[in-house]
């Protein structure tokens, strides 16, 4: 799976102002204002240092997909996000190495409506993967 590339570390987090602030504190800086996502009924907002990238994520209600995970887990990071161009052979790739999908291939609004999936592996946890077009 050497095609894939890392895109952002995903992190959790209960208020996303708060939480952006305070990695700006640390010197981020930030790449995109917040975004809603509708599909996911969350808030996405993405930050820069370093050459790393994260993804601010929180829940904006009691049905989003997180929000089950925050209640669990408090402000942590989630996820990493890799992004592909041959989307559908790391697809097949990811789950011939026992990953699950566990959800279906969904538009990201806060990645300019580009396709992800979001897989799940018992040993790692969770991964994205995001189609580069």
């Amino acid at each position: 799976m050497s095609t894939l590339k890392i895109h952002h570390i995903g992190y959790l987090v209960k208020k996303i102002e708060k939480a952006r602030q305070t990695f700006e504190a640390l010197g981020y800086r930030t790449e995109q204002d917040t975004v809603y996502d509708d599909i996911r009924k969350v808030d996405i907002c993405f930050l820069v240092k370093d050459g790393y990238r994260i993804e601010l994520v929180s829940p904006v209600s009691e049905d989003s997909v997180v929000a089950g995970l925050l209640k669990k887990y408090k402000n942590c990071p989630y996820h990493i996000c890799y992004e592909t161009a041959d989307y559908e052979t790391a697809c097949a790739e990811l789950a011939a190495n026992g990953f699950l999908a566990i959800d279906t291939p969904t538009p990201a609004p806060a990645l300019g409506g580009r396709k992800v999936t979001f897989f799940s592996s018992a040993l790692i946890g969770m991964v994205e993967l995001l189609t580069t077009v």
